[in-house]
């Protein structure tokens, strides 16, 4: 939004028209190190492997990896990149005080008909100088996604995008996710029960509460992410719209009787909608110093 050749108007007062200190508009964020760097991309694997890893357990095994690393450097880049221990997943979704919460509606649910719960969740996707935040919605019984979102910040408007956009297609009986910002503020909420939907919150420490979706971050990282060394935020984009196009569309999933999600989504009763045009939410870019 800043025009530093406008003719007329000065730096100094573009910053005040748009409430943007001169310090925010000029900083430039320092390049992430080669070690910083390869210890996030060591670190977000074995998490993904050993959720249950914490801070000593992790220094230990990036020291048994030839590293010279101590706790406090491990310490900095798991908070960095929204990881603890016990915990099993990314705490990327902080509640906020004053949010209103839900019970936990799917135990002992049957889930057997398409729309019948919804979930959402966002996990940390690496690039190469630094990292992006993935949420998906997806419905539990096809394990179709019905849409996603990249952001570079944790802020509510990507999820208040995917939950839209998703909407579009049909509306579940029940929507599930934890008990985040995002998805607690009165925005989110509001859309959702506008809709006639039942919303349910995982509890805190309950990363399972949402197991079908932890299974998607599980496969998209390691049957996409993993294999990619995304350079930036566009180019994340596109790689995560082809494997999720790839992952509705064409992989087979045993679990569904080596159907694919959309097949089951839609079934033989439903009409095919076209695909998404899903979206990057771009911001300033997330830098590990």
């Amino acid at each position: 939004m800043i025009e530093p050749e406008h003719p007329g108007i000065p730096v100094i007062r573009q910053c005040e028209l748009v409430r943007l200190s001169r310090a925010a508009y000029y900083y430039s964020p320092r390049a992430i190190s080669a070690l910083n760097l390869e210890l996030v991309k060591l670190i977000d694997e074995q998490y993904t492997r050993t959720p249950f890893y914490g801070v000593p357990r992790m220094t230990a095994w990036l020291r048994r990896e030839g590293h010279v690393v101590n706790p406090k450097r491990v310490r900095r880049l798991m908070r960095l990149m929204g990881l603890e221990a016990v915990y099993p997943r990314p705490w990327l979704s902080k509640p906020a005080k004053g949010d209103k919460k839900y019970p936990y509606l799917l135990k002992g649910l049957v889930v057997d008909h398409a729309d019948q719960i919804w979930s959402a969740d966002i996990t940390f996707v690496r690039l190469l100088h630094g990292f992006v935040y993935l949420v998906a919605i997806m419905d539990w019984y096809s394990r179709y996604v019905l849409s996603w979102e990249v952001s570079t910040t944790l802020e509510k408007e990507f999820c208040l995008e995917a939950m839209e956009r998703a909407l579009r297609y049909s509306k579940p009986e029940i929507f599930n996710s934890d008990q985040g910002s995002q998805f607690t503020s009165m925005e989110f909420v509001g859309m959702v029960e506008a809709c006639g939907v039942r919303i349910s919150m995982d509890s805190r420490g309950r990363a399972w509460d949402n197991i079908f979706i932890e299974r998607l971050w599980r496969t998209v990282k390691y049957e996409e992410v993993y294999l990619r060394s995304y350079e930036t935020v566009g180019e994340a984009g596109d790689g995560l719209g082809s494997y999720f196009h790839f992952y509705n569309n064409e992989r087979l999933h045993q679990s569904l009787r080596y159907r694919t999600p959309r097949e089951v989504y839609f079934g033989m009763q439903r009409e095919p909608q076209p695909a998404q045009a899903d979206s990057v939410h771009l911001k300033e870019p997330c830098f590990l110093s």
